[in-house]
């Protein structure tokens, strides 16, 4: 029961950070996209920009800053989770379009956002 309603608490953080961002005028492609390297949690649309998104939540500040849990390995994941997302829905003969690697940091209160995060 207890994995349930993490997960249930995890859906409402990635939906809170999806209406942050369409407030911020993004247009939300796709959740949740997964392939054999991760899962990239957002893909938006920020004018011409492909923005691949990770959301965090933490509930105190304990250890550290929700951004700062993005490890160089999470990120490594994510640039080749993206490189496949490309590769399954970007047409072939059109250009590869600009990309950008968000965070999107939640506490309690607080919604932090790190366009061009890495």
């Amino acid at each position: 029961m207890e994995h349930f309603s993490s997960l249930r608490l995890w859906q409402k953080k990635e939906r809170q950070a999806e209406r942050f961002l369409i407030e911020q005028g993004l247009k939300l492609l796709g959740r949740n996209f997964h392939c054999k390297h991760g899962e990239i949690d957002l893909i938006m649309k920020d004018r011409q920009t492909l923005v691949f998104v990770e959301v965090r939540y933490r509930n105190n500040s304990r250890h550290g800053s929700p951004a700062a849990s993005v490890s160089p390995s999470k990120q490594n994941k994510i640039r080749k989770s993206a490189q496949i997302y490309l590769q399954r829905y970007v047409h072939r003969n059109s250009m590869e379009p600009r990309c950008r690697f968000d965070v999107i940091s939640l506490q309690p209160g607080k919604t932090n956002w790190l366009p061009g995060a890495f």
